[in-house]
C-alpha cells in the first residue's frame, strides 16, 4: 500500500512537470505573437514605408527640394542671358526751378534763374551673341523740353537706332558659360536624386536601430517569462531531490538579469523610436511597431551593370566633365585678359530735333559712329605671362585629380558590388543559424525539465539563441545598407530594372 501511495505522488509529480514543460512551449509561442500583437494604437510599418516617409517628410527631403529650386530659377536666370532684352526707361517729369551758373562772354559768371522741365523716354533692345561675345542693339529716344520763363517747347529724337558692340582678342564668357552651364544644372539634377537615395541610406540605420532595440525588448520579456516558468519548474524538481541549491540560484540570478534587460530594453525602444520620428518626420503619439524585412532575392548585381549605370546617371559623372571644362575655361580667360582690351562700337540710326512732336519723325537726319577702343600694356614684366602658365599648371592639375577620383569612383563601386554580394550569402547563413539556434533553445529547455540537461548547458543554449537571433538582425541591416548603398552610387533600381527619377 505505501509503495502504491509512492507511486502514485510520483506519478502526479511527473504529469505537473510534463504540464509545465507543454506550458513553457506555448509561453514562447505566445511571447512570439506577442511581440508582433497590435494595439489600437500601434503604427505598424515596414521597411519601404519608412523610406517613403522620410523621402516625403523629412527635412533632409525638404531641404533637398529648395535646393533643387534654387538651382532650377539659377538655371532660368542664366538662359535669360542669351534671349533678347526689351528696356524702357524715361525721366517723367524733368521739373527743374533754380538758379544755375552761366558763364558770361567776358568771362564772368552770373546766376541765372531757370524753369524747366526736361522728360525723355528711351526704349532699348539689345540681344547678345553666344558665338563672337558681341551685342547688337536698338534704340528709339524722345525728348521733350520746356522752358517755362520763355514759353518754348521743343522736341529731340532719334526714331530709331541700330548699333554693335564687338570686344576683340578678349574672353568670350558668353561662349563658355554656355559650355559649362548646363552641366552645372544636369549635375544639380542628378545631385537631387542622390539626396533622396541617401536619405533611404540614412533612415534605414534608424529604421534598423528600432528593429534591434524591439527584438531585443521581445527578447528580454520572452527571456524573462520563460525562466520564471523554468525556475518554477526547477523549484519542483528541488523539491524532489533532483536538483541542487546552486542551480536554483543560477535561475533565479538569470531572472533578475532578464529583469534588468527588460528595462534597459524599454530604454533603448524609446530612445531609437524617438530618433526614427525625428529623422522621417512620423508624427503622432501611435506606438511604432516594425515588420521584419525579408532580404530581396531576385536582384543579381554585377561590376559591370552597376559601373555602366554609374557614369550614365551619378552626378559625379557629370563633374568630371565639368571640372575638365572650367580648367580649360580658365585658361582661356588668362589668355584673353593679357591686358590688351580693344572693342569696336558702331551704330546707325536717324535723329531730329523740332518744335512739334510729329516733326521729330518728319524727314529725319541720319547719324552714324565707328569708334574703337584700345588700351595696350607697354610694360606689365610678365604679369600676363604668369596667369596663363598658372591657369595652364592648373588645368594640368585638373586634368589628373579627375583621373584619380574616377579610379577612386570605380573603386568605391566595384567594392560595394562584392560586399552586397557578401551580405546576401551572409544573411543566408545566419537566418540557418538562427534557426538552428531557436530549435536547440526549445530542445535544451524540455531536456533540463525532465532531468538530463545541466544549468550551464541550458544558459549556453540560452545564449546563443539570443545571439543568432540579433546576428540575423545586424545581418539584415548590413544587407538593406548594402542594398540602398548601391542605389545610391549608380542610381538603378535594381528590382524594377530601370533608371531612378523623381519628379
Amino acid at each position: 500500500m505505501k509503495f502504491l501511495l509512492q507511486t502514485d505522488m510520483w506519478y502526479r509529480k511527473i504529469s505537473y512537470i510534463i504540464w509545465m514543460v507543454v506550458k513553457v512551449s506555448s509561453g514562447i509561442m505566445i511571447s512570439t505573437c506577442a511581440f508582433g500583437k497590435e494595439q489600437a494604437d500601434t503604427l505598424r510599418l515596414t521597411l519601404p514605408e519608412v523610406v517613403e516617409k522620410a523621402k516625403a517628410n523629412s527635412i533632409a527631403a525638404k531641404q533637398a527640394t529648395t535646393v533643387k529650386e534654387t538651382k532650377y530659377w539659377e538655371w532660368r536666370t542664366f538662359k535669360s542671358n542669351y534671349q533678347p532684352q526689351l528696356a524702357l526707361s524715361g525721366i517723367l517729369p524733368g521739373y527743374n526751378k533754380t538758379y544755375a551758373q552761366v558763364l558770361q562772354p567776358n568771362g564772368a559768371v552770373e546766376f541765372q534763374p531757370i524753369h524747366n522741365d526736361n522728360s525723355s523716354l528711351t526704349l532699348d533692345f539689345s540681344q547678345s551673341l553666344a558665338a563672337t561675345g558681341g551685342t547688337i542693339y536698338g534704340t528709339t529716344q524722345l525728348q521733350r523740353f520746356t522752358d517755362f520763363d520763355r514759353n518754348n517747347v521743343l522736341y529731340n529724337g532719334i526714331p530709331y537706332g541700330l548699333g554693335y558692340i564687338q570686344p576683340l582678342l578678349q574672353f568670350n564668357s558668353l561662349k563658355w558659360n554656355k559650355k559649362i552651364e548646363p552641366l552645372k544644372y544636369n549635375e544639380s539634377l542628378q545631385v537631387y536624386i542622390e539626396s533622396q537615395e541617401q536619405i533611404s541610406v540614412t533612415v534605414t540605420g534608424y529604421f534598423f536601430d528600432l528593429l534591434l532595440a524591439q527584438v531585443n525588448l521581445h527578447i528580454a520579456e520572452t527571456n524573462f517569462i520563460n525562466t520564471g516558468k523554468i525556475l518554477t519548474i526547477a523549484n519542483t524538481k528541488f523539491e524532489l531531490g533532483k536538483v541542487s541549491k546552486n542551480e536554483i540560484l543560477q535561475l533565479q540570478l538569470e531572472q533578475v538579469n532578464a529583469q534588468k534587460a527588460v528595462g534597459t530594453a524599454k530604454r533603448d525602444v524609446e530612445i531609437a523610436t524617438l530618433n526614427l520620428r525625428s529623422y522621417a518626420g512620423i508624427e503622432g503619439d501611435d506606438r511604432i511597431v516594425l515588420t521584419m524585412p525579408q532580404a530581396v532575392k531576385k536582384v543579381d548585381v554585377s561590376a559591370e551593370k552597376v559601373l555602366i549605370e554609374a557614369f550614365e546617371n551619378r552626378s559625379d559623372a557629370i563633374a568630371f566633365v565639368r571640372r575638365i571644362a572650367e580648367a580649360k575655361r580658365d585658361v582661356a580667360k588668362a589668355k584673353g585678359e593679357n591686358g590688351l582690351v580693344a572693342s569696336l562700337k558702331a551704330n546707325l540710326g536717324f535723329s531730329n530735333a523740332a518744335g512739334r512732336l510729329l516733326d521729330v519723325y518728319h524727314s529725319p537726319k541720319s547719324q552714324q559712329s565707328v569708334q574703337l577702343q584700345l588700351s595696350i600694356p607697354v610694360l606689365d614684366w610678365g604679369r600676363s605671362k604668369s596667369r596663363t602658365k598658372t591657369a595652364q599648371a592648373n588645368e594640368q592639375f585638373t586634368v589628373y585629380e579627375v583621373e584619380q577620383d574616377k579610379q577612386i569612383f570605380k573603386q568605391q563601386i566595384v567594392t560595394q558590388v562584392t560586399l552586397f554580394n557578401m551580405m546576401k550569402e551572409q544573411l543566408e547563413l545566419t537566418a540557418q543559424a538562427d534557426r538552428i539556434a531557436s530549435e536547440k533553445y526549445q530542445i535544451a529547455s524540455e531536456r533540463y525539465v525532465l532531468g538530463n540537461l545541466s544549468i550551464t548547458d541550458l544558459s549556453i543554449a540560452f545564449q546563443e539563441s539570443d545571439r543568432a537571433k540579433r546576428d540575423y538582425v545586424a545581418s539584415l541591416r548590413d544587407f538593406w545598407g548594402a542594398y540602398y548603398q548601391l542605389r545610391y552610387l549608380s542610381l538603378y533600381d535594381f528590382e524594377k530594372n530601370e533608371k531612378i527619377t523623381y519628379k
